[in-house]
């Protein structure tokens, strides 16, 4: 059950960031160089990689079982709260809609308006771009992705959720951009925040002596219960937008 979730956890965050960034980089390509684009999102990625390497034994370090997971409790619900409060403020009609499509063409917008340099010298704004865009994206993945992963049972499941969502993100990506518009992003966000804030609350639990009725199926009705709330919310939003 909690190999499940946590795997699909992972999946999901990692795909929906790794949507927005490459978003960011097939605008960069088609709108300027791909040479250019892919220089700034390698940089990006390796960036991203020192942050993992540099994170990876913080997380796994001296702290004993139950102080480890009140830690990593509190930095998901940190997570799933932030996810869940926008979805919830985008679904209840008070928030613009996520859209991986829109910030394709907002890039490429903007890439327009700057003069592209001579042949044979270096796009340093395309290549800032690129580089930006995978930065922030990849930031959120290595956080959400290395709190997962330091779990007491083990990194297996964050690890699986994780190369998955790659794998299919970039293949999809590499097909064409317009699977970016079909996204339900803004829905599958909310639900990544009701899983992650959902994770955060089992682990603080635990860590601080909680013994959870039912085990890992805590795990589920949690998050019906922070669904339910945050459904009863949305509605609340909806009626209060002006017609």
């Amino acid at each position: 059950m909690a190999f499940i979730l946590t795997a699909a956890g992972a999946a999901l965050a990692v795909a929906l960031e790794l949507a927005e960034a490459c978003a960011i980089v097939l605008a960069v390509g088609i709108s300027r160089r791909w040479r250019d684009a892919l220089i700034g999102a390698f940089a990006g990625v390796i960036a991203c990689a020192v942050l993992a390497i540099v994170l990876g034994p913080v997380l796994l370090g001296d702290l004993a079982i139950d102080g480890l997971r009140v830690v990593i409790g509190t930095l998901l619900i940190l997570f799933g709260l932030e996810w869940l409060r926008k979805g919830t403020l985008r679904l209840g009609g008070r928030k613009a809609r996520s859209s991986s499509a829109d910030e394709f063409d907002e890039v490429a917008e903007e890439l327009e308006e700057m003069p592209l340099p001579p042949p044979g010298h270096a796009d340093w704004a395309a290549r800032a771009i690129a580089f930006k865009g995978v930065l922030l994206e990849g930031v959120e993945i290595v956080l959400i992705v290395s709190v997962l992963a330091a779990r007491p049972e083990g990194a297996a499941p964050a690890i699986v959720g994780a190369v998955v969502a790659v794998a299919f993100t970039i293949g999809v990506a590499l097909v064409l951009r317009r699977p970016l518009a079909v996204i339900p992003e803004t829905e599958l966000k909310w639900l990544v925040g009701v899983l992650l804030s959902a994770f955060g609350v089992f682990f603080c639990g635990e860590g601080l002596g909680v013994d959870w009725p039912g085990g890992d199926a805590a795990l589920l009705y949690s998050a019906a219960a922070l669904a339910g709330a945050a459904s009863l919310l949305i509605v609340r939003l909806r009626r209060d937008v002006p017609q």
